[in-house]
């Protein structure tokens, strides 16, 4: 009985260790894409910059998980162009995920703080789209779109959506799963129920898109502003001028007959001259403030000009900091 009794323990033990065994080839079958995400978690080493956005980004852990596995890196300009291929002349970009890394242009304009931290939050959300279930990424492409269709009013997404669509095909609902998640406040509870499992505080990365966005916005509001401004100042100056360089030459012909008319006697008394001489000397009066007041507006004009171009310099120097092609490279020689 003893013996008996040690054969089937053993037979047990064998049946249980090859059901572990099953069960764990079928674990790293199915499962592939998380163990090789855990061992370069485990071995990635993030410098502090990396590790300064992942906590003012306030991922979950899931979420620093999924950002950490993409070996993100902070690049300048050089090492950034290396690593990022700009899809468009004069639409510069601010990350890739690609090849399973995530690489992000270093800004250092501290106008535009939050946008390295936007920016990382929208590559982790390509990386984690990359891993979905054709299921659930089903499921999200409905939600996000009847997002998308609520927020056709906003031109400026409207813009970037159509440019995804010209330099991604295929990637729009990639795309908008990231920039939904990144940058739009109040979402339907099954959208905010999906991301929450990866941000602790989602809307402190909206937050973070929503200032920088407003600084380009406001100086843009601000340039269009003043150039309406300077549109019609201009035109009133134009025509100002215009009426007061007719009525400087009608003035000066009807001063040139009067002196003719007084040398040679043709007025009919001393009252009428002197009544049009008045008539004449409120015209030149007229004209003097006239041309005064438009003297004033050109210096308001050159004033106003002078603020929108130190605006549009603002712009620029803000579309430079984010630009990580500084100039163009010199023609190859032969």
């Amino acid at each position: 009985m003893s013996g008996k009794k040690h054969n089937g323990t053993r037979a047990l033990l064998a049946g249980l260790f090859s059901f572990v065994l099953v069960g764990t080839a079928l674990f790293l079958l199915f499962n592939q894409q998380y163990i090789k995400d855990q061992i370069t978690v485990w071995s990635f080493k993030p410098p502090a910059k990396v590790q300064n956005l992942e906590k003012n980004i306030n991922f979950t852990n899931k979420g620093a998980f999924y950002f950490y596995a993409q070996q993100p890196e902070i690049n300048g300009s050089t090492d950034f162009n290396k690593n990022c291929q700009r899809q468009e002349v004069g639409n510069p970009i601010l990350g890739c995920y690609i090849a399973s890394r995530i690489y992000i242009f270093d800004v250092t304009n501290t106008q535009l703080n939050g946008i390295e931290e936007v920016t990382a939050a929208h590559e982790t959300m390509h990386a984690i789209w990359e891993r979905m279930t054709m299921s659930e990424r089903t499921r999200m492409s409905v939600l996000l779109e009847a997002a998308y269709a609520k927020l056709g009013s906003n031109a400026n997404l409207k813009q970037r959506m159509d440019y995804y669509k010209r330099t991604e095909p295929g990637q729009f609902d990639n795309e908008l799963f990231a920039i939904v998640g990144t940058e739009i406040p109040n979402l339907s509870p099954e959208l905010e129920a999906y991301y929450k499992q990866y941000f602790n505080d989602r809307q402190k990365v909206v937050d973070y898109q929503a200032k920088y966005a407003a600084v380009f916005s406001g100086l843009k509001s601000q340039s269009d502003s003043l150039y309406t401004q300077l549109k019609t100042l201009g035109a009133s100056i134009e025509a100002r001028s215009t009426q007061y360089d007719t009525n400087v030459k009608q003035l000066s012909a009807d001063i040139a007959s009067f002196n003719a008319r007084a040398n040679n006697g043709g007025f009919s008394s001393m009252n009428e001259f002197n009544t049009e001489r008045a008539a004449l000397l409120k015209r030149s009066n007229q004209l003097d403030a006239d041309r005064a007041s438009i003297s004033a507006a050109i210096d308001t004009y050159n004033a106003t000009y002078a603020e929108y171009q130190k605006v549009s310099s603002e712009i620029e120097a803000l579309n430079k900091s984010i630009d990580s092609i500084k100039e163009l490279q010199p023609t190859p020689s032969v």
